[in-house]
């Protein structure tokens, strides 16, 4: 097992930046694929950007690409989302997960893929 924990959140204004923070604890964190998925008021939970084991490759959701950079410290057990140029409709709950799966681009896109979850941290980016 593993036990995820995120921080980072807060409010920021339109344009500004946050990074989250998603401490893992337990198994051993290179075994997982890890990914950040968000949930706004009312709507389901959508992925945001996932990253590989060794953190070579990582992958984004079309409506954060060139916004959002996704990567991971192995030695410290920890996977970062830095979030630059926000927007109101960013304002989510945002959530890590983690994997031991082996899965394809489209299925990292899976809430169902991902066995693990954090508790979330809330973003909100006021206009």
């Amino acid at each position: 097992q593993v036990q995820l924990v995120e921080s980072g959140g807060g409010l920021v204004q339109a344009g500004g930046s946050l990074r989250l923070s998603c401490a893992a604890s337990g198994r051993t964190f290179s075994s997982y694929a890890m990914g950040w998925f968000r949930q706004a008021p009312g709507k389901e939970r959508e992925f945001v950007s996932r990253i590989s084991r060794s953190g070579g490759m990582t992958y984004y959701a079309d409506s954060v690409k060139g916004r959002f950079t996704i990567s991971r410290d192995n030695a410290k057990n920890t996977v970062y989302l830095q979030m630059n140029s926000l927007k109101p409709e960013d304002t989510a709950v945002y959530y890590c997960a983690a994997t031991l799966r082996v899965i394809t681009t489209a299925q990292a896109m899976d809430v169902s893929r991902y066995d693990y979850w954090g508790q979330g941290t809330q973003v909100t980016v006021s206009s």
